[in-house]
């Protein structure tokens, strides 16, 4: 696996979670201390702030999980990549975006910019 590939994977790891304790811990090997988080809902960064946005998403789509759509693409620090948010129940993804990481030395996600490609509505 590709340092692109396992930043990917630990990136859903963190969203998929489903406790606050689950939360933490994911986010805490996802992302660095300080990485921030923006998308044309949020803007937040740290930890605690990439917690509340994932809480935040599980609140409004109960029972739905993210699932990477494709194959990354990655070069040097940077990894894009699409996604869907899937009921479990139903199969239906009523919301899909993109998203470009960049990896600090670490290879944890020291930044994220999100993009809706499909949302609820629009």
């Amino acid at each position: 696996m590709t340092v692109h590939e396992d930043a990917v994977q630990r990136y859903f790891a963190a969203w998929n979670a489903t406790t606050a304790e689950e939360t933490a811990k994911a986010v805490a090997a996802a992302f660095t201390e300080d990485a921030t988080y923006t998308d044309p809902l949020a803007d937040v960064r740290g930890h605690e702030g990439l917690a509340g946005a994932i809480g935040g998403a599980h609140q409004q789509f109960p029972g739905f999980e993210f699932r990477l759509t494709g194959t990354p693409d990655g070069h040097h620090d940077l990894v894009r990549f699409s996604w869907e948010l899937v009921s479990t129940a139903d199969g239906s993804a009523p919301v899909a975006g993109s998203d470009v990481i960049a990896l600090a030395d670490d290879g944890r996600i020291a930044s994220v910019s999100g993009f809706l490609d499909r949302v609820p509505g629009a």
